[in-house]
């Protein structure tokens, strides 16, 4: 149940990241031109310094995840099925039958 919250939390934070990635300024200016006047809504320094805080943040908790998913996702690839099964056999063992003993003439019976 863990990992599966994980995985879920790992690709929450993956989209997230991307997105604050994508509104960042570059050459190019990626999505922050549809976003629209983001200079009032963050401050007079507008988003650069708070996604640049929230890029970092969010890139260090995806790296911890990953960490942890790749401990607990190892640590479940060492157990094995097979350690997990119980041959229960039903069968009765085999009833040795008695052996028979040959008499074999000594000089006394001679």
């Amino acid at each position: 149940m863990t990992t599966s919250f994980l995985v879920i939390v790992q690709i929450v934070l993956v989209i997230i990241l991307v997105i604050a990635v994508l509104l960042q300024k570059s050459s190019s200016i990626g999505l922050g031109a549809y976003s629209g006047s983001n200079d009032s809504v963050f401050g007079a320094k507008g988003p650069n310094s708070f996604l640049a805080k929230a890029t970092f943040t969010l890139g260090f908790l995806f790296v911890v995840n990953t960490i942890t998913l790749g401990y607990m996702f190892s640590q479940n690839a060492q157990a094995s099925v097979v350690d997990k099964m119980v041959e229960d056999t039903n069968v009765p063992a085999p009833i040795a039958k008695p052996e028979t003993t040959k008499t074999v003439p000594t000089e006394k019976t001679k």
